[in-house]
């Protein structure tokens, strides 16, 4: 509450009287309001015609102006019939009279009061504002005799003068929803129809008026002004504030409209409560509402206004975001609530209408009463919930259902309804995922039921937090298996459960289980159920996929994560589309397939975006894969930056992405000559139930690449013992070690040995075939070295691989630089050849360029690419589904990294470097 000065300055947004005397200030915002004559007579009762009603309310000195609803309402002197329609407190009055004290006269102002239903008195009100603003009717249209009824003559003789008059008269009836008599609109009506351009009424009101407002509106005749239109813009808000003294940025003063809805008197009213807070910014940030002069206002002007029955509904739903009659009605126990809520809304009550027979409270109003709700009835709030939650149940709203529960503290009934539900799944992914994690983060021990412990071993499971997770998991089982046997939808959520375990145990075997259990039961669950909840079958083949993937069955594994990556469902399937596109990525990369990684990685990464996820949901390894490839390219900084980008969280348990990392990572340190951080990286520093062939093979690969760096050939063939036979892409990475350890024949045998699929990509025939050549060439036979190294120089062009020829010994150099392969190498791999200009001397040459002449990032190779095939910043933002700006960042480095300023000098430097 305030006191002082301040409340004695406070003066209300719906241009009531200010308390205080006018000032200068108000002077300037319009012509003065022209002095009234002396009230002539009495209305039909005989009571004196009151003279501050026909006078335009003071406008207060912190009372902003604000243009566009000013012009909005001098258009509508094109219309007959003007409409300022909001709810209490949104700045009608106000708007309309400083609107009105700027027109040229013939202006009637009448503020109407509860006495005017009566028709007499109300015509005899119109006819004396009519009179004050120096529009009197004559003799002739007389006055009103009785104030029960208007003679007929009366009403058609003032529309015949209104509508001789060489002027328009505006007439403006503020607050009209206290006019509720139908035979008074329908007077109103036919004076305004039979006055032609004589008259331009202006009704501001709460309510719908008692008018034909659809015929005036399909005939083009009627200018509206409603709630949306007169609330306050965060700039107008801003501007408000500096008013009242307050200096707040617009962010600040958005965040207030947000919660305010731009409501006029809940803006002056806190601006004048903040002005005394020695912090105003963080007053208006954080002020309670329920405990402000906001609350008095709304208490006042809209609750006590309405009968006991009403204030009793309107603090009962106050517990709800959304509410139907139904919904309402299973809250106060009665039947009344679909003509109660029509009518709130139809009054601009803070009732808003959101559709379909569903309305919302106005935020800060719901927040007053849910307060006054707790003071009036205490104790009933959890009640309500309670009531709540079990109609949204019976009616199918789930998320809603789980909030009401929770808010009621009855944790087994919401944990009950998700898994019966089967949306156990939507704790994992979806755009809801974060907001139900956040629903039962505060569920305490005192919920017991299965259903609890399967959400909390959800919970536990989605943090690779085993230790707690497990138990919780078979708790639960422990329990359902003792219950009746048609619990199916629980049975499956163990199931799904029970295969992450897996996947994060390392233990392909109980993730087969996991899956046979599943197929069993969803012939026992509603098809409606898996219908509704696509992410169950989803995550369960992503977790098996994942699990078969670190076994090394890269064939089963790949049948079940391409299933889950064609999945549809949109948001709901975001998780697992997203890392079986990461895991599909991984694949390729260990078959040698970089390109098809890289692609496949790029498609996971933008999954999230796609579907509106403001960051990845899932374990990142598809950044993981990007930085491998990085890593064969040579493009080192980009590798580092991608490693940079995923942080697994501490005390991560799933060994696929940590493999990947710690391959990634060992490959990096390689690369940069850091043998021993290396041999530290590629441990993947996780326990597993089952060995993973492909993950000991190349960490055995990284500690025998250190030994042979450090000068120990003898140790590094002996950690070769590791690598799988299997693993075509680790025994060729063997092989190569076998020969710079001086043991030719053994590589070459290794090579022979390798059993070749026909997944195995690039990565795998370029190595090989560095490896033949170099053992010809050290027998001699440099014709077929050259042979084999052009062929290394083809197919690794294609996939811009260079770290097979940067790795491959100083042997190699002397053969690149001779003719032809040269030319193979010249421009991607070996700096090409000059330019030839025939009008240019010779000179001094250029210094020698480096190795790789220009590293492009894979995704600004893929603007370069569009951008040679003509397409336009928006065609390939489009395309690559990323934002315009992304696409302009990515042009602006290619062009630095290429000295270009201009496309198509890009494009034909990047001709001449063959990177197109």
């Amino acid at each position: 509450m305030l006191g002082g000065s301040a409340a004695r300055d406070v003066t209300l947004a719906e241009g009531v009287v200010s308390s205080v005397p006018e000032t200068d200030d108000n002077d300037a915002q319009g012509p003065a309001v022209p002095i009234i004559p002396a009230v002539p007579c009495a209305d039909p009762l005989g009571n004196p015609l009151l003279r501050t009603r026909f006078a335009l309310p003071a406008r207060p000195a912190t009372y902003l102006r604000r243009q566009r609803l000013v012009q909005h309402l001098d258009q509508a002197l094109r219309t007959p019939l003007t409409l300022v329609n909001g709810a209490a407190g949104a700045g009608k009055t106000a708007l309309a009279a400083d609107w009105a004290a700027g027109l040229r006269p013939p202006v009637a102002w009448l503020s109407v009061e509860v006495g005017d239903r009566r028709p007499g008195v109300f015509w005899a009100y119109v006819l004396q504002a009519l009179c004050a603003c120096g529009a009197p009717a004559s003799d002739a249209v007389g006055a009103p005799a009785d104030a029960t009824g208007v003679d007929q003559k009366l009403l058609a003789s003032l529309a015949a003068e209104l509508n001789d008059r060489d002027r328009p008269v505006v007439l403006v009836l503020d607050e009209y929803d206290r006019v509720t008599a139908p035979e008074v609109a329908e007077q109103l009506e036919f004076v305004l129809h039979h006055a032609g351009r004589g008259l331009h009424l202006v009704l501001v009101t709460r309510t719908e008026p008692l008018l034909p407002l659809h015929r005036y509106r399909a005939a083009g005749e009627l200018t509206e002004i409603r709630a949306a239109e007169l609330a306050f813009t965060p700039e107008e808000a801003a501007a408000l504030l500096e008013l009242h003294g307050l200096s707040l940025p617009v962010h600040a003063a958005r965040a207030l409209v947000d919660r305010t809805r731009g409501w006029a008197a809940g803006l002056r009213l806190s601006a004048l409560a903040a002005r005394e807070s020695a912090d105003p910014e963080l007053y208006l940030k954080e002020f309670e509402a329920d405990r402000s002069m906001v609350a008095d206002f709304l208490l006042a002007e809209v609750l006590k206004r309405q009968p006991q029955e009403t204030q009793d509904l309107l603090l009962r739903v106050s517990v709800l975001e959304r509410f139907c009659p139904d919904l309402a009605d299973a809250l106060t126990l009665r039947t009344d609530a679909g003509p109660i809520l029509a009518g709130l809304h139809r009054d601009n009550a803070f009732v808003e209408h959101l559709g379909h027979s569903w309305y919302q409270l106005h935020a800060l109003f719901g927040e007053i009463l849910r307060a006054h709700l707790r003071e009036r009835l205490p104790g009933l709030e959890p009640e309500l919930h309670r009531r709540a939650a079990r109609w949204l149940r019976r009616h199918g709203f789930l998320p809603e259902t789980l909030a009401h529960g929770a808010a009621a503290g009855d944790w087994d009934f919401a944990a009950g309804a998700l898994i019966d539900d089967l949306a156990i799944g939507q704790l994992f992914t979806g755009l809801r995922s974060g907001d139900l994690t956040q629903v039962f983060s505060h569920m305490g021990p005192e919920a017991r039921s299965p259903a609890s412990d399967l959400v909390r071993a959800a919970h536990d499971l989605s943090r690779c937090d085993l230790d707690r997770g497990l138990p919780r998991l078979r708790h639960a089982e422990k329990h359902l298996a003792d219950d009746a046997p048609d619990l199916a939808a629980a049975q499956l959520s163990c199931a799904l459960l029970e295969a992450l375990a897996a996947r994060l145990t390392g233990c392909p075997p109980r993730a087969e289980k996991a899956a046979e259990a599943a197929d069993a039961l969803r012939w026992e669950v509603p098809e409606h159920l898996l219908n509704k909840h696509p992410e169950v079958p989803a995550l369960l083949l992503t977790h098996l996929g994942s699990a078969r993937l670190w076994a090394g069955r890269f064939d089963d594994a790949r049948a079940a994560l391409t299933t889950v990556a064609g999945t549809p469902g949109g948001a709901s399937t975001v998780l697992p589309r997203e890392e079986s596109m990461g895991h599909l990525a991984l694949l390729d990369y260990l078959n040698g397939w970089p390109g098809r990684a890289e692609r496949k990685a790029l498609a996971a990464v933008s999954e999230t975006e796609r579907v509106g996820l403001p960051q990845p949901s899932g374990s990142g390894i598809e950044r993981l894969v990007l930085a491998a490839v990085a890593v064969d390219r040579h493009e080192l900084d980009r590798a580092q930056a991608l490693l940079d980008e995923v942080a697994l969280p501490s005390g991560a348990r799933d060994p696929v992405p940590a493999a990947g990392r710690a391959l990634a990572t060992a490959r990096l340190l390689l690369a940069r000559g850091r043998a021993r951080a290396a041999v530290e990286a590629a441990d993947p520093a996780v326990s597993a139930a089952v060995a993973s062939p492909w993950a000991a093979s190349h960490e055995a690969l990284v500690v025998s690449a250190a030994h042979l760096a450090e000068g120990r050939p003898d140790e590094a063939t002996e950690v070769l013992q590791r690598v799988s036979g299997d693993q075509p892409a680790c025994a060729v990475e063997a092989a190569a070690i076998q020969l710079a350890a001086g043991r030719p024949e053994a590589a070459v045998d290794l090579l022979d040995s390798i059993r070749t699929q026909g997944g195995t990509g690039p990565a795998v025939t370029v190595r090989a075939a560095l490896v033949r050549a170099r053992a010809a060439e050290e027998t001699g036979d440099t014709a077929t070295a050259r042979r084999l190294v052009a062929q290394a120089l083809l197919d690794a062009r294609r996939e811009r691989l260079r770290r097979p020829f940067l790795d491959a010994g100083a042997w190699i150099g002397p053969l690149l630089a001779a003719a032809p392969l040269h030319e193979l190498a010249a421009g991607w791999l070996t700096p090409g050849p000059l330019p030839a200009r025939g009008d240019e001397q010779p000179g001094p040459q250029s210094p020698p360029s480096p190795l790789v002449a220009v590293e492009l990032s894979g995704r600004e190779r893929d603007v370069l690419e569009r951008l040679a095939g003509m397409m336009s910043t928006e065609e390939i933002a489009a395309d690559l589904y990323v934002s315009v700006n992304t696409v302009k960042t990515h042009l602006k480095s290619v062009y630095r990294k290429m000295a270009v300023n201009r496309r198509s000098d890009a494009v034909h430097r990047a001709r001449d470097l063959g990177l197109l």
